[in-house]
């Protein structure tokens, strides 16, 4: 599982383009995918997204849909672990 700071640039359905921070990237050797987990900047609601992704393909690479329940039930319990980590920790240092 990795942490980033780095952002992305996420096209949207109508072709806007949208900035976005990655939040963490993780593999599952169960579904056999890397999935990234992000939030679109400046978006004051704090909803994380999530997709799949091919590592090989580089910054150009594109992301894919989570279309399973077990996939998205996966990611969340993931998200779910590494923010009580990352509340943990903010805890720890105050």
């Amino acid at each position: 599982m990795q942490e980033f700071d780095d952002t992305l640039i996420i096209t949207d359905e109508l072709g806007n383009e949208l900035e976005a921070v990655i939040i963490m990237t993780f593999d599952s050797e169960e579904f056999g995918k890397s999935y990234l987990v992000y939030q679109l900047k400046d978006d004051e609601t704090g909803e994380y997204f999530a997709a799949s992704f091919n590592p090989e393909d580089g910054e150009e690479g594109n992301l894919v849909p989570i279309e399973t329940d077990e996939e998205w039930d996966f990611v969340e319990e993931v998200l779910e672990s590494f923010l009580e980590e990352e509340e943990e920790k903010l805890e720890e240092n105050e």
